[in-house]
């Protein structure tokens, strides 16, 4: 399941949960809109049951689009523990699951 968040929620989750991937978007970028049932699709997998899967409009949310670094849309960060791993500007699904992978193999190091 993917959660659409605000800069208001971002700090808290960033507390609250281990594994995030966050998207991040703007309601004009194409290439977003169609990454969206992908990125779905991906909540969904068993393997990454423990990933907390966001969505974060842009444009209207400063504070995590900076936290990120965010330079082009869609962009992708993996975060955790609170802190920044890794963050890729892509529309392909194949990189963003090498995050999530990433991700898992951090978390357990």
């Amino acid at each position: 399941m993917v959660h659409k968040v605000t800069d208001l929620e971002f700090n808290d989750l960033l507390k609250s949960q281990e594994k995030i991937v966050v998207k991040y978007f703007a309601n004009w970028c194409g290439s977003c809109r169609l990454f969206a049932p992908k990125f779905t699709k991906l909540s969904n997998k068993e393997d990454y049951r423990d990933i907390h899967f966001i969505e974060v409009n842009a444009e209207e949310n400063p504070i995590a689009r900076r936290f990120a670094g965010v330079s082009n849309l869609p962009y992708f960060a993996i975060i955790n523990n609170g802190e920044l791993v890794k963050g890729d500007t892509t529309a392909k699904e194949e990189s963003v699951e090498n995050m999530l992978k990433e991700l898992i193999v951090k978390s357990i190091v």
